[in-house]
């Protein structure tokens, strides 16, 4: 499948993951200690719903489009950036780089890696004059190795691959374990589509016995036919304490937002963080 990010901006697997994206920020962001957070395909940073590639899809209207105006406490930081970006009406969807940067604090730091020249001309534009944040034009998957760990020894590193090669979950599944090995303490969220069950099964045959805590993390509001777009997950590594409880009340949260089946969510241990 092709995700580039404008295609299908504010669609139900962007709530999910950039719900779970402002849920881990909060979490890191509890201790004063700066952190520096990695997003590795980082798109274009912000997009009109009313553009020609998301018009093509119609997807926000699935998604964000549903629960724009709803009270949802679980998503709530996520929403409220969101509604910020709308005055009145929704319109522009914010992508992970602008949702990040809506949460930073004055010491933290944002490293953003896109590939595309065209989507790195418009971060630039976007982030300029930010001394917070830097844009690399580079491979997210390469940035891994150069970029981890990170001097403050604290964040999160965002891999939100484009799945346009029939070999990304191996991809996925190279950089996320080059990552652990560089920087073990680390956290790092790892996303993924469902149309399948496939690619999930070779990133979770892939991951170390060894590794450090792997929480897997799916919300799929539709059946799984292996056809259309039924969900999203999140492989979330070193997740912070408890992090399972606050994902789960969100999953509930959203899927009664969406009007789905309650049963259409998975928090699955790979590996159990220590009691």
């Amino acid at each position: 499948m092709n995700y580039r990010h404008a295609y299908h901006a504010g669609n139900h697997t962007e709530v999910f993951k950039h719900s779970v994206l402002c849920l881990l920020l909060k979490e890191l962001q509890r201790k004063p200690k700066p952190i520096a957070i990695l997003d590795t395909h980082a798109g274009a940073g912000s997009y009109d719903l009313l553009s020609q590639e998301a018009q093509k899809t119609g997807e926000a209207q699935n998604g964000i489009a549903i629960i724009f105006k709803k009270d949802i406490p679980s998503a709530s930081g996520y929403l409220d950036i969101v509604r910020r970006l709308n005055a009145e009406s929704l319109r522009f969807y914010p992508g992970s780089p602008a949702i990040i940067r809506d949460l930073l604090r004055d010491d933290d730091r944002l490293t953003i890696c896109e590939l595309r020249e065209d989507d790195v001309t418009l971060l630039r534009k976007r982030f300029e004059g930010d001394r917070r944040i830097s844009v690399h034009h580079r491979d997210g998957y390469q940035a891994v190795g150069a970029f981890v760990p990170p001097a403050t020894r604290r964040g999160l590193v965002f891999i939100d691959p484009p799945f346009e090669r029939r070999d990304e979950f191996d991809r996925l599944a190279d950089t996320l374990n080059l990552g652990i090995r560089k920087w073990r303490s680390g956290i790092f969220a790892a996303w993924f589509p469902v149309k399948d069950r496939s690619g999930i099964r070779i990133l979770r045959s892939r991951y170390p016995s060894d590794g450090p805590p792997a929480l897997c993390c799916e919300l799929v509001p539709k059946p799984v036919d292996g056809i259309t777009l039924a969900g999203s997950g999140l492989l979330i590594c070193n997740p912070p304490w408890q992090f399972e409880n606050e994902v789960k009340q969100l999953c509930r949260e959203l899927l009664s937002a969406f009007n789905a089946p309650q049963d259409r969510y998975s928090l699955d241990w790979w590996i159990r963080e220590h009691e």
